[in-house]
């Protein structure tokens, strides 16, 4: 369940300081993060058929087609519900009717300033943390429940379809199923399932989502691995600990080694370790053939590290590196805190190797458990 009182803390300062009366939020992730509840029909639309908004009081607007399973099935007894005729008005024409302004909206709303919906998402809540835990382990256990029953003559789009399967009976989407064998892994990094079968190996990366949090990891599994599998996968995992470590001191405000006296680092910073890193393994430019991940939450990423980006680090927060080496890729959804690293998409029946961060000007050195390739 969402901590309210912990959203409306969030939420009256960010209204004290833009001097607004009410904030409101009709896009999935936005709904979700604010009520925990779902206000997805049409998973095409852009928006839900529901708004969730903050005055003081927690509140929903939607069309009268919605409020009853809305409020039995989907919020807490805290939110109150209003409807208006499904023929009369748009969700954002009822919004502006029944809101005290000046108000902010994370969807085109007349008259209303628009919401970086993002920023109010970062960091995470401790209740935010206790449910991405049972997610991680949820997405981790069915992923690997599938990838250790592949064989090399199962076409990759019949894994996506089991991966689906096995995350639905568990009550958890998938926004991204992504498998590719060996034919085509080496060419291609997002790897959208075909008819080709598997062959030597396969590379499975899965965007998990339940109550609007996304948990994203990659396994590998291997019948007849290739000679240079597990190089290139050792430099990926290298990568990915030298992202993690970077993220720690950048969420700290040391990067650099000097303590920063205007916040934490930024999205850049922690791209520069991931460039040198790049370097260092023997693979300098693979960072420009994909990219490389960044702050996970409600959002399959909330922002993804670019070399100028300026996104601020912070802790507690999930954090999803994704760097890939042609053929292999290493990646899992970890949260960085101020007192521990915890990898939420782990269920400790997957083989792992320790694999050291690269040495990066004012970045502590770390040793990571990283999933290592099933070979089979």
């Amino acid at each position: 369940m969402v901590d309210l009182s912990a959203r409306a803390v969030r939420l009256d300062e960010y209204r004290s300081a833009r001097g607004l009366e009410a904030v409101w939020f009709a896009r999935p992730n936005g709904f979700a993060w604010l009520t925990g509840g779902d206000n997805v029909v049409d998973a095409d639309a852009p928006l839900g058929v529901a708004a969730a908004g903050y005055d003081g009081s927690f509140r929903v607007v939607t069309d009268g087609i919605e409020p009853e399973r809305l409020a039995d099935e989907q919020l807490p007894d805290r939110v109150a519900v209003e409807s208006f005729p499904w023929y009369a008005d748009s969700l954002a024409e009822a919004v502006a009717e029944r809101s005290p302004t000046p108000a902010a909206a994370d969807f085109e709303v007349p008259g209303f300033e628009r919401v970086d919906a993002g920023r109010l998402r970062q960091p995470l809540t401790d209740d935010d943390v206790g449910r991405y835990r049972e997610l991680g382990r949820e997405a981790a256990a069915a992923v690997e429940t599938v990838c250790r029953n592949l064989e090399p003559e199962d076409p990759e789009y019949e894994v996506a379809a089991g991966i689906e399967i096995s995350l639905a009976s568990r009550d958890v989407n998938t926004p991204v199923v992504l498998v590719g064998g060996a034919e085509r892994a080496g060419s291609y990094r997002h790897l959208v399932p075909s008819d080709a079968t598997l062959g030597e190996y396969a590379l499975v990366s899965v965007t998990a989502e339940r109550g609007g949090l996304y948990a994203s990891l990659t396994r590998t599994v291997a019948f007849d691995p290739p000679d240079w599998l597990e190089r290139r996968h050792r430099a990926a995992a290298r990568v990915e600990a030298t992202a993690l470590a970077a993220t720690r001191a950048a969420a700290a405000g040391d990067f650099g080694g000097d303590e920063r006296d205007d916040g934490p680092g930024t999205a850049g910073d922690v791209f520069g370790a991931i460039r040198t890193a790049y370097d260092e393994v023997g693979f300098g430019g693979e960072w420009k053939r994909h990219h490389q991940g960044g702050a996970a939450g409600y959002a399959g990423r909330e922002w993804i590290a670019t070399p100028d980006g300026d996104d601020p680090v912070m802790e507690p927060m999930a954090y999803a590196w994704n760097p890939t080496v042609r053929g292999t890729k290493s990646e899992d959804t970890e949260l960085v805190a101020a007192d521990r690293f915890e990898t939420l998409t782990r269920t400790g029946h997957w083989p792992t190797h320790e694999v050291e961060s690269v040495p990066v000007d004012g970045v502590p050195t770390r040793t990571f458990e990283r999933h290592a390739p099933v070979v089979r």
